[in-house]
Parts: structure tokens; sequence; C-alpha cells
């Protein structure tokens, strides 16, 4: 065996060793643009300046754009020049405050001298020739060599437009025509969720880049303008929805947490941290003073607006009662309001609005429930539960009322293969299965005038169905 070993040439041993010790010491490195710099300006300043939103005039989201000027005329980075250089000022924290982020978060000491820094250094530009070509704005829409996932849909209040999302972009159809009227280019490269307003004036979208960002956009749906991005977590964030009198978008994240945001300045109202796994879905209450949210965790939870305070699980939490995460959620609309009886050990038990939350998830099967407890709790309840409807094929990933509240639309997918169909909400009943859904479907809303249904999924295909009888209106593949 030590012959064996001998007989390897002895400089394969003994070479590195020397190799090594003959190597000079790394020289080193600067400050990245593209590593350090980059990352920390998406997260903090590029919500608001963006190509879709140039505050003051000036836009952070290229290396390029970062040595432009901005309305004002000054620099906002003079390369080697910390005093010419306006972002400087900008972003310095003074008497505990600073100018830029507005409504945020100051950068941090570490982070400021991270970027005066770079400046001294002469900030260099080392983003890969790669990262270079692949700048997408509003100037430069993305080019899709295939149709992207559509994991979103939804009609305005007047009907006229389907929105949908698309690849770093919300793309807006014309529902007369069914051509593109529009394309809304942001920041973030996935959409996840779309709501419009209740009133339809304004377009809010969920969306981040994955283990980047989350990011919140408003939109101004006749200007075809960005109101508002908010940055907010490392991920990208799902199932917006609006408060009833607009004041609030909510938000889940992967982070666990439902958020809250003001749609018009972007500074965040709501946080509540209560679930176990990426929050997926939410549902505001009729009066705006609470907020259910589902999760992977196998859960809906309800919180308190004003108060941002957990109340109460809406589903059982008894192991075994639910079987698998809660992906969808939608509330009831309800035309006559009453008050729910709310027993007397509930904390703040006075009377509340009565509302009904229909949720679904990974078994395939959608369940109605009371948003607010009427009776007192007991090991293994599942109370509130109102009604539990016909198993779909596989998962449901969401699920639509509609306006009258007497009907409600669901999607699901299981091995390539997809479901849409339409339920009585008080008989249980499946009143129309939905004809030619050729793919896993992820999305459905309805038409303003309750006459349709539009629902889309994996291979990029939005279908318009009659919501009586399933039969197949439209279909056309949402690609520019």
């Amino acid at each position: 065996m030590l012959g064996r070993f001998l007989s390897v040439p002895l400089c394969l041993f003994v070479f590195p060793l020397f190799a090594s010790a003959a190597e000079p010491a790394p020289a080193p490195q600067g400050v990245s643009y593209f590593k350090e710099i980059r990352p920390l300006f998406q997260q903090h300043c590029q919500g608001c300046h963006q190509p879709a939103k140039a505050q003051g005039g000036y836009v952070m989201t290229s290396h390029a754009a970062l040595l432009g000027k901005s309305d004002s005329g000054q620099a906002g980075i003079v390369p080697g020049d910390l005093k010419k250089s306006y972002v400087l000022d900008e972003i310095r924290v003074k008497e505990n405050k600073a100018e830029m982020p507005k409504n945020g978060t100051p950068l941090s000491p570490a982070q400021y001298a991270l970027v005066e820094t770079w400046i001294r250094e002469g900030a260099k530009d080392d983003t890969p020739v790669a990262a270079q070509a692949s700048i997408i704005d509003a100037e430069h829409p993305p080019k899709y060599e295939a149709a992207a996932v559509v994991t979103s849909v939804a009609f305005s209040a007047d009907g006229k437009l389907l929105a949908v999302t698309g690849y770093h972009e919300i793309l807006l159809y014309d529902t007369k025509t069914w051509k593109l009227d529009a394309r809304l280019v942001g920041l973030s490269e996935r959409v996840q969720s779309l709501a419009f307003s209740p009133d339809g004036k304004q377009l809010a979208a969920a969306a981040g880049d994955p283990g980047r960002f989350g990011e919140v956009q408003i939109w101004n749906v006749e200007k075809r303008k960005l109101t508002s991005s908010t940055l907010i977590t490392f991920d990208t964030v799902y199932g917006i929805s609006w408060a009833p009198d607009a004041s609030m978008v909510a938000v889940g994240g992967s982070d666990n947490t439902v958020r809250g945001i003001n749609p018009s300045t972007g500074k965040q109202m709501l946080q509540m941290g209560t679930h176990s796994d990426w929050v997926v879905g939410t549902a505001f209450s009729q009066d705006g003073l609470h907020l259910a949210s589902v999760s992977r965790d196998m859960s809906m939870k309800l919180t308190e607006v004003p108060t941002q305070r957990f109340v109460d699980n809406v589903t059982s939490i008894t192991p075994g009662a639910l079987k698998g995460g809660l992906m969808a959620i939608d509330r009831r609309p309800m035309k006559t309001q009453t008050k729910a009886k709310v027993p007397s050990d509930t904390p703040q038990a006075e009377a509340r609005n009565y509302d009904e939350l229909l949720s679904a998830g990974s078994d395939g099967i959608p369940r109605l429930y009371k948003m607010h407890r009427e009776t007192k709790r007991e090991i293994g309840d599942d109370a509130n539960r109102i009604r539990v409807y016909e198993a779909m094929v596989g998962r449901i990933s969401c699920v639509k009322f509609n306006a009258e509240g007497t009907q409600f639309a669901a999607v699901s997918s299981l091995d390539g293969k997809g479901e849409v169909a339409v339920f009585d909400v008080n008989t249980g009943k499946k009143t129309a299965k939905a004809e030619s859904v050729s793919g896993p479907a992820y999305c459905v809303a309805w038409s303003a005038d309750g006459k349709s249904i539009a629902s889309a999924g994996f291979d990029g295909k939005v279908w318009i169905h009659n919501a009586a009888d399933g039969k197949l209106i439209k279909e056309f593949v949402a690609k520019p």
C-alpha cells in the first residue's frame, strides 16, 4: 500500500504548498456598485426614484442615471467629489432625521459610510455586461420570448378594463376589443396580485423581486402613471386588498407579516406578525375596522385595524381540522349589515358588524366563515364555519365573490390541469364549470355586470367565460 502511495509524483503534493506561499495577498477591493450600492439604493430609494416615478426628476435605477441631475440642476453623484454629490446631503442624518428616504427609516451610519466611500473611490460602475443589457422601464419595456405566468386578473369598477399581470409590468386590456390598451412597467420583476380601488380610479399591485425586495405599487388608472411605490421586506409580497374607504391597502409577506400601507404616501400604517408562515391573502371587513388574512400556516387570522391588534383565529386551530395551507380569501359583499353577537368573555366584546369570509387552499375545498366569533371558544371547535363546498381539482389559489355576494368563482390546479367553477353561495351547489381550460388556473375575477368571469394561469392564456353556463366567450394570450 505504501509503495502505491509513493508511486504518485511527489510534486503533486509539494507544489501547491509552495505556490500558495508564493502568491501575493489579494489587493483590497473597493466598494462594489453592483453588489453593495445598487441593492442599498434599490431597497431604500428606487421606490420614488425610478423611470415610472422620477421624484424631483431624479432616477436611481442605473449607474448612468445616478450621475445625472435632478430638476434643481444639482448632480446626484459626482465621482470623487463628496461635496458636490447631492445624494449625500439628502441621505445624511441630521438631528435624527434625513431628507431621504422620504417617510422611511434613515440609512444607518454604516450604510451612509458605504455610499460615501464608493463616491470617494470614484463611484465606479462594475455592473456586469449581461446586467447592463437587461434594463427594463417604460422606454425599454420587457420583451417576451414566451407568455408569462398570470398570477392575477382584475376588472375595473366600470368594466372597461381588465388588468393582467405580466413580466415586470401590468397589462391593461380594453374589454370591448380585448386589445392591449396600456403597459404599466414598474420596478418589480414579478407582479403577484392586483386590485382596483373601490371607485376604480387606482390600481394596486403586490409585487417584488424574489430574495431582494417586496413592493406595493399604486397606479393612477386614467393617467397610466405610478402614484406611489413602497419597498418593504426582502421578498415579494402577496394578496393585495383595499380598505372600503381606500385609505389603506393591505398585503401579506413571506416574512409572515400582514402590512397596511397608505396608498398616497406609501407610509406603513399597520403590521401584524402572528402568522407562522407566508401570508398570501388579505381582506378587509365592510366597515374597514378589521382585516382578515390567510397563510400557508393553515389559519385565517383577524386583526383590528385601528390598534393593529391580533384578535382571533377565524378558522379552527385544532390540528387536522384543515388540510394544508390557505391560499385564497375574499369577503362576501352583504347589502344588509347586521351586528354579530360577540360572547361576553371575548376581548372588546361590543357588538360588531356581521361579515362572512370565504377561504380555500391546498385541500381544494372552499369554506365560508363568520368573521367574528359568536360563541365561546371550545377546544377542537370550528364554530365560525358556516358552509363547506364541493371540492375542486387540486389546490385552490383564488376565490372571488360577485358584486351581490350570491355567487363565487374559484380556480384550482393539479398535475398540469386546471378547473374554473362558479358556486351558489347559499345552496352550496356548483352552478357552472368553465370549458376549454387548457392548464393550471391561478386567478379569477368577475366582470362589472356579473355576467362573465376572467381567469388565467400557467400558460399565460386569459379565458373569458359565461358565468351562468361556463361557455367560453373569448381566449387570448397575455403577451404584448
